[in-house]
């Protein structure tokens, strides 16, 4: 029988935390401590309310000090548990707390008793084939640069379909030699999600995008970003879809190639667990808070206390918790969605958090935060990417999404601040993630994808021609009555 060997260094928490996390008091996915944990927050001491306290007669000493210690809250929202003492006898108050000690005690990880990580039989003779390149001696032999997949000259499909209609290119050399501006590459992973469809956003942005391929001018700019920018397909990053710890080291090594080549990574996901080796990998390549994130999303995806250290819920918190961009460099976009609560705002703000919810754009109108937003963009760093889950959208736009939320925001709004980010920043990347077409027999949630990338397109040409200026647009097509001017193609 063949001896195993079992290694866990992925995943999770319990006990000697100070010697495995270091000096930095960090722990960064994909290093190798076994065991880790987070700083816990502070449990707030619940205030009772004086007509409750004879209701409190028969707790032990134990009892009341638990309960004065808000640890229960953990188990039951406190409002709930104060009116339930009101119909309760002394007697039953005292039952009840009793259940809630043993309910709570049950929730911690038990040493002896529960697994602090996830095994791994790292005598496979498979276990890093997923990610081992294929040497150049095993293919034909060619010079390096982009290659084309049409079969026809026209590039309306009659080939294989690629992101934009674009070229292929497999290596940097291929980059490089091809002088890429802009390379989309697909990360199908949708592991970190509750619904298991992500990963088929890239196949369907590839169809999408061949049918909205950048041909022709975009009306809003008159630049065909077809023509004015150098595009390929840079293809897939493997993943293993039963490890996102394992998946996200990879994806970070490989966008972080393509911006070390020169190009700008646009990663087609796979759900939104992909911003953490996104925005990591462009730590690696410009160093650590260098880089700004404009977020757009309708959750705020800060979750930290949650049993995974990464999931689609938990990139912001990660990324900022590691160094990896700092908090008054990120901002968020159309939040809506139930979860966060005051506690929650308090550690958004305490990072410096830029955060404009749908509340705020119902009461100051979508110009005004739309003009705060880019502006903030700008105001840190000179170097941005944009995450962008497309549950920002309302579901009537993109419904085939695994958590989506009403009352987001319409095509006309996203297109608009993706063309301006893209325009007026220096963008040095971005993610589309949470596309789950299974979930849309319209097919509108890829098309309508597709035109949210085309939009960034035409933002970096334009930046690209010197349009930079604040919500620039195109005299001939804004108004009939301008003379015929110059075409940016």
């Amino acid at each position: 029988m063949r001896k195993v060997k079992l290694w866990g260094a992925l995943l999770l928490a319990a006990t000697g935390a100070a010697a495995a996390i270091g000096q930095t008091g960090i722990l960064e996915i994909g290093e190798d401590p076994a065991v880790v944990t987070r700083a816990k927050t502070p449990t707030k001491p619940l205030d009772i309310p004086k007509e409750i306290e004879p209701k409190l007669a028969a707790l032990g000493a134990d009892q009341l000090a638990f309960l004065k210690s808000g640890e229960s809250v953990k188990v039951v929202p406190s409002a709930v548990m104060l009116a339930r003492f009101e119909k309760l006898t002394p007697a039953e108050v005292a039952d009840y707390v009793a259940a809630l000690i043993s309910v709570r005690k049950q929730l911690d990880f038990q040493p002896g008793k529960d697994k602090p990580t996830i095994a791994l039989d790292t005598s496979s003779p498979m276990f890093n084939a997923w990610t081992v390149e294929r040497p150049a001696a095993l293919n034909p032999k060619r010079e390096p640069g982009t290659i084309s997949l049409n079969r026809y000259v026209g590039g309306w499909g009659g080939g294989i379909p690629t992101f934009a209609g674009a070229p292929i290119a497999l290596t940097p050399e291929d980059l490089k030699a091809g002088k890429v501006q802009v390379a989309i590459v697909g990360a199908p992973l949708d592991m970190g999600s509750g619904w298991r469809d992500a990963k088929n956003g890239p196949l369907a942005l590839r169809t999408a995008m061949g049918a909205q391929a950048p041909f022709g001018n975009d009306m809003y700019s008159m630049i065909d970003p077809g023509r004015a920018l150098r595009i390929a397909d840079y293809g897939d990053i493997a993943v293993d879809n039963l490890s996102t710890e394992r998946s996200v080291v990879h994806v970070r090594q490989r966008v972080a190639e393509i911006a070390r080549a020169g190009a700008i990574p646009i990663v087609i996901g796979g759900d939104h667990s992909l911003e953490y080796p996104d925005v990591a990998a462009m730590a690696d390549v410009y160093g650590k808070g260098k880089v700004g994130v404009v977020h757009f999303d309708s959750h705020y995806d800060a979750a930290s206390d949650r049993v995974h250290l990464l999931d689609h819920g938990q990139p912001v918190y990660r990324v900022i918790h590691e160094g990896h961009v700092l908090g008054k460099n990120y901002v968020q976009v159309g939040l809506r969605a139930r979860g966060p609560d005051i506690d929650t705002f308090k550690w958004m703000r305490e990072q410096g958090m830029q955060y404009h919810t749908m509340v705020e754009v119902e009461k100051s109108g979508w110009d005004k935060v739309m003009e705060e937003a880019v502006s903030e963009a700008r105001r840190n760093t000179d170097k941005l990417w944009i995450s962008f889950d497309i549950d920002v959208l309302d579901p009537a736009f993109m419904v085939g999404t695994g958590t989506p939320v009403p009352g987001g925001l319409t095509m006309r709004e996203a297109q608009q601040i993706m063309r301006r980010l893209c325009a007026e920043t220096n963008i040095v990347g971005m993610d589309l993630v949470e596309v789950a077409p299974y979930l849309d027999t319209t097919y509108r949630t890829a098309e309508n994808s597709a035109f949210l990338v085309n939009a960034c397109l035409a933002g970096v040409a334009m930046r690209q021609k010197g349009l930079t200026q604040p919500h620039w647009l195109s005299p001939l097509s804004s108004s009939y009555k301008a003379p015929l001017g110059k075409l940016y193609n």
